[in-house]
């Protein structure tokens, strides 16, 4: 596999991570069928979810796969009255990446970043690589400090 933008952003920063890859299934881009492809629980895999806050522009959510974003939640923690996810079309113009292989890695700018706290449950988790069939297997501490984000809880509870 070539060294995506995710990859060479970590081996800058000397952070040592797993490429884990799957087969992607253009029907199902669901961060949960990827953990099953890698054979990990879906709350250590997470997806990446790019919004555009009506105060602050573009934020960047990492959640786990099987959780959903809460926007009211979100838009309160980043300082914005309201977020609302990027249309899919300005997803490459704006970070590089389009739907499925968005990373919070190596994006075109660098965005303020959220992790979900559900990421403490785990020593490392999963984001994408920046392409379809690749997740990266890095260090929790070592993401977050990597991509200057914020740990809070960002989704909505059962």
């Amino acid at each position: 596999m070539n060294k995506t933008n995710a990859m060479r952003m970590l081996d800058k920063a000397k952070i040592q991570y797993e490429p884990k890859e799957y087969i992607p299934d253009e029907k199902d881009l669901s961060g949960v069928h990827i953990a099953e492809q890698i054979g990990l629980p879906a709350g250590q895999c997470f997806k990446t979810i790019v919004t555009r806050g009506d105060k602050t522009g573009p934020v960047v959510f990492c959640i786990p796969a099987d959780r959903e974003i809460d926007l009211k939640k979100a838009a309160k923690i980043t300082g914005n009255k309201k977020v609302e996810p990027l249309a899919v079309k300005d997803l490459p113009g704006l970070t590089g990446y389009v739907r499925g292989a968005c990373s919070p890695l190596g994006m075109k700018k660098k965005f303020p970043t959220y992790i979900d706290e559900a990421c403490r449950d785990y020593e490392k988790i999963t984001v994408s690589a920046g392409v379809k069939g690749c997740q990266l297997l890095v260090n929790v501490d070592e993401i977050v400090d990597c991509v200057g984000a914020t740990v809070c809880a960002l989704t909505t509870t059962e």
